[in-house]
């Protein structure tokens, strides 16, 4: 027997299905939070030795939620992914209150567990230089070489995720002076292409052995199918190993170089937001904590304490 009662399990359908519409959630971010409730939804069924129904889910006490939070601490989940999951329990219980027509205020005011919001780690702009230039050097098939060079500057100088720059096809080339972008949640964001980039995807285009199509990925596997990000991935660990740099030098990290450098350089918060897609301010300031410890390490280093 489910754990779930048929009338929870279609509410949480529902509720999915309105996120997709309303909200543009992504198909990731959709199974996250339907993992999250469905974990919360057993748990309650547990707690209470009985499938728990909609009536039932409007009667949660404060106490059930300590005995869930408890629950999850004894199971070993951090701060930081109890509050993800607590964040998707308040969402459903909101949507779900205002459908019912019940008083959710026992789950809405059960408080988030402090953590310490991870800062960016950006490389340095002769690390990520270097970590470019490395990066060409990892292959001994002059297209392959191309291809990674491509991908990394696009990463860098545009402020793309992996997953953005590899959705590129054919119809993106020659790569124009900006690029429209769908991002997270379905977000479009203009993103101007810099000089460097676009040379970097005219060589690979050049030296590629197989025919481009408007439908096609733009960037190709050794058979020619999509690339897969493993092998970005693959091929920049060997370069950071090569060049002493630590496990943080990821793909996803030029990406925070590219704000961290934008903001070094005098860069607008707002403008850097629009450029990285982010949907809120606060996910962008994080990179001005980031420049000011830089600052700060500079400092010291300049001023000894005696």
């Amino acid at each position: 027997m489910s754990l779930i009662s048929p009338a929870c399990r279609d509410a949480l359908q529902y509720w999915l299905d309105s996120l997709s519409a309303l909200a543009g959630r992504s198909e990731n971010t959709q199974a996250a939070y339907r993992g999250d409730v469905t974990d919360f939804l057993s748990f309650m069924t547990l707690h209470h030795s009985e499938q728990q129904g909609l009536a039932a889910l409007a009667r949660i006490t404060v106490s059930d939620m300590r005995a869930w939070m408890a629950d999850q601490r004894s199971a070993g989940v951090g701060a930081r992914s109890l509050a993800r999951k607590l964040s998707a329990v308040k969402s459903f219980y909101r949507w779900l209150a205002e459908r019912e027509g019940f008083e959710p205020t026992a789950v809405l005011s059960t408080r988030a567990p402090k953590f310490t919001q991870k800062l960016p780690r950006p490389l340095a702009e002769d690390a990520t230089r270097a970590m470019i230039d490395t990066v060409e050097l990892q292959s001994s098939n002059d297209w392959i070489s191309a291809r990674d060079v491509a991908v990394v500057t696009l990463l860098y100088g545009c402020g793309l995720r992996i997953s953005e720059a590899l959705s590129l096809t054919g119809s993106d080339a020659p790569l124009p002076s900006s690029l429209r972008i769908v991002g997270k949640g379905g977000k479009e964001r203009i993103v101007p292409v810099i000089p460097a980039a676009r040379t970097a995807v005219d060589r690979y285009l050049q030296l590629c052995p197989h025919p481009q199509s408007q439908e096609k990925a733009l960037f190709r596997g050794v058979r020619g199918g999509a690339l897969n990000p493993r092998a970005i991935q693959g091929v920049m660990a060997k370069a950071r190993m090569q060049l002493g740099l630590p496990a943080t030098a990821t793909p996803h990290a030029l990406r925070h170089s590219f704000a961290t450098h934008l903001l070094s350089a005098g860069g607008d918060l707002r403008a850097i937001q629009e450029l990285l897609g982010h949907a809120s301010l606060s996910t962008t300031q994080a990179y001005t904590a980031v420049d000011t410890a830089r600052l700060m390490e500079v400092y010291n280093r300049a001023h000894p304490k005696a």
